[in-house]
């Protein structure tokens, strides 16, 4: 939750925001954003005594503005945000809203436990910046969360929010999938324009291609791993870990599979699954991390309770990049 100072100092702007946005969704007005491409979700980098280093997220950000990426994501997962306060999640939004270049697009993670808080935190982050918020699943009370409860929640949030809403679903870390019936719901209204979905089943993200398609709805696969398979599906896009790292690497795969040359994307792939694995599921932010120190950019530490990577940790890391050709030995 903000705290008073902070939210009495957005709410003003929240009124002229909302009805900026209610007069063109009433009219109908043109088209949804386009997310279609490819994101890093950005990561924080913290100093030696646990504060968010500013200066190293600039220094990152102007590396990765070189490649053709849509844009970035930030405060998602990789940006640790469960560990970073209201205050410092709003500041790393703006920061990287400064330091990104000016055509990209800014998706910012605003997923709070309560819809009120989520509401709270996804008008200041459109006050800071964001041209799109992305909102993970509350995931608290995941015995209550029904499909009824997550369209209420996301609906509020939609008709509240001053930018457009991105769903996302990452039950690897909530322990709870949004079902297909409210992703289809929810797909109807005009202000949510699309999901990131990091669940890994891609027959998932094919329903939810199929069963969207007759709404101004895209879909982003969350992860680099199965990437190809979810735009050979209808996926337009992806957030990928890997392309803190790979970002040329997985650009690539972009272009090919919207061109057609399968057999390159698919040869492509396969030398991208096991050091996507590796940043992932396998070894998660510390591992993303100790990689980026690898390539050239910051990784530094996480924030506890996140520890580094023990030596094997990090010897086994390191094999799934030499042995795809990614790092030399």
């Amino acid at each position: 939750m903000l705290s008073p100072r902070v939210w009495s100092s957005v709410r003003p702007r929240l009124s002229r925001g909302l009805a900026r946005n209610v007069g063109s969704w009433a009219l109908g007005e043109g088209r949804k954003v386009d997310i279609s491409g490819i994101y890093p979700p950005v990561t924080t980098p913290f100093t030696a005594t646990a504060e968010v280093d500013y200066g190293k997220l600039e220094e990152n950000l102007h590396k990765l503005g070189t490649f053709p990426f849509k844009g970035f994501v930030v405060q998602g997962s990789n940006g640790e945000f469960p560990f970073l306060t209201s205050i410092e999640r709003l500041e790393v939004v703006s920061c990287v809203r400064q330091a990104m270049p000016k055509d990209k697009l800014l998706l910012a993670g605003s997923g709070c436990e309560s819809t009120q808080a989520t509401v709270e935190m996804t008008v200041s982050m459109a006050q800071v910046g964001a041209d799109a918020a992305m909102v993970v699943t509350p995931c608290y009370y995941r015995g209550r969360m029904s499909s009824a409860a997550l369209i209420h929640h996301y609906t509020k949030v939609a008709d509240l929010s001053p930018i457009p809403v991105v769903l996302y679903s990452v039950p690897a870390n909530t322990g709870l999938d949004l079902p297909v019936d409210a992703v289809v719901t929810l797909s109807q209204h005009p202000n949510i324009v699309g999901i990131k979905d990091s669940g890994g089943d891609v027959t998932r993200i094919g329903l939810i291609v199929h069963k969207t398609r007759r709404q101004d709805f895209q879909v982003l696969a969350g992860s680099a791993g199965f990437l190809l398979a979810s735009y050979a599906l209808g996926a337009v896009g992806g957030v990928c870990a890997l392309a803190n790292v790979l970002g040329a690497q997985v650009c690539q795969l972009e272009r090919l599979c919207l061109t057609g040359q399968w057999e390159d994307a698919q040869k492509l792939q396969h030398r991208l699954i096991e050091p996507n694995t590796a940043v992932t599921r396998r070894f998660g932010i510390p591992g993303l991390k100790k990689t980026m120190d690898w390539f050239g950019y910051y990784g530094g530490p996480c924030r506890a309770p996140l520890l580094e990577l023990s030596p094997s940790d990090e010897a086994a890391l390191r094999l799934d990049f030499t042995s795809n050709g990614w790092l030399s030995e």
